[in-house]
């Protein structure tokens, strides 16, 4: 047990912003060193071989007790942050999404040991490993354990309905400028030819491995509604609800629940966008509404967009293209397709999928 608490303690400084290395008592500054070899930051689009901070990324659930006969559900996510560092968020009553969840997280910190991970700085220490987590309390007794989960978006892999055009299903690009593709992925840069007003559209997007970049450094895209309006694509992943994270409408509104997925793995956006309307002096008359749903859950809820998004074109009567942007990241595309309410009916939206 003393060992155990003397790794929890050992964890918790080095987490810490300062270390030896770079702090020296009675100097001003550490004393110069022979230049060093620094390694390229992980830019990764295929999980990374023999890459133990990646095995240890992602969701896990299970069951915390709080006393006697009495338990309760915890949910935790583990994103990497480089050079063996982590961040975690604990949840209480299960992960984003889930039924249970409730707004209650605590925000971890630690480092990585060999093939394991300790974690501090909520109510409990946590040792993460591949497929399961162990909850501690400080006297090093277990109060739980916390199993690794994989989740998938119901609409994954939705079947467009009659009379839905399909923008891109892999084998072309002819919906589109500028289009180029990967292994039968769309690439960020694309411009839809079709113009439309109101639409329902499903996406398929998969978020880089960018372990060391932070903010809108890692992994970030959009999809650009008539060219004005921005809903990011974000790895958010294990965070709060950050304005101009994923799901977010860029520069005016943040998620309503973070439902952002480890990056790698395939996640869906579920959009109904209703146009602003004009009158014929040219003046707007009623703002823009979008709903969104990521990953089967609603992030945005009927919102007024107020005016364009961030770096979008300003709004007027004319119709623009929707853009998948590009913003040098590797983000992927695919089974993209829309309903042009102006022209079909809709029967049912979100789709979920038939497997």
């Amino acid at each position: 047990m003393k060992k155990l608490l003397k790794s929890l303690l050992l964890s918790s400084l080095i987490s810490a912003p300062w270390t030896a290395s770079n702090f020296v008592f009675g100097q001003d500054s550490a004393p110069a060193e022979e230049a060093k070899v620094v390694a390229a930051p992980t830019i990764a689009i295929q999980p990374p071989a023999d890459d133990p901070s990646f095995d240890l990324m992602g969701e896990f659930v299970g069951n915390v007790e709080l006393g006697e006969d009495s338990t309760e559900p915890w949910g935790l996510q583990v994103r990497p942050l480089g050079n063996n560092r982590f961040e975690a968020r604990q949840y209480k009553g299960g992960l984003p999404g889930q039924e249970k969840f409730t707004s209650t997280s605590h925000a971890l910190v630690g480092n990585l040991f060999g093939d394991y991970l300790v974690l501090s700085g909520g109510p409990w220490a946590v040792i993460v490993e591949k497929e399961h987590c162990i909850i501690l309390d400080r006297e090093g007794k277990k109060l739980g354990k916390l199993d690794r989960i994989k989740r998938t978006s119901p609409t994954m892999g939705a079947k467009p309905p009659e009379g839905a055009i399909v923008l891109f299903d892999g084998t072309n690009t002819d919906h589109f400028t500028m289009a180029e593709t990967e292994d039968g992925l769309l690439k960020p840069g694309a411009d839809v030819i079709p113009m439309f007003q109101d639409f329902n559209m499903h996406v398929e997007f998969r978020l880089a491995y960018m372990p060391e970049f932070e903010g809108q450094a890692r992994s970030n895209s959009g999809c650009y509604l008539q060219s004005r309006y921005e809903v990011q694509v974000l790895d958010s992943f294990s965070e709060l609800p950050t304005f101009n994270g994923c799901s977010s409408l860029y520069r005016q509104k943040p998620a309503d629940l973070n439902m952002c997925l480890p990056p790698l793995e395939w996640q869906t956006y579920d959009i109904v966008f209703t146009a602003p309307r004009w009158g014929s002096d040219g003046k707007k008359i009623r703002n823009a509404r979008i709903t969104v749903w990521q990953n089967g859950v609603k992030t945005q809820d009927d919102y007024e967009i107020m005016s364009k998004t961030g770096a979008g074109k300003p709004e007027e009567p004319t119709l623009l293209p929707i853009k998948f942007q590009n913003h040098k990241d590797p983000v992927r595309f695919r089974n993209i397709w829309i309903i042009d309410r102006g022209l079909t009916a809709v029967a049912e939206f979100p789709i979920k999928s038939e497997n």
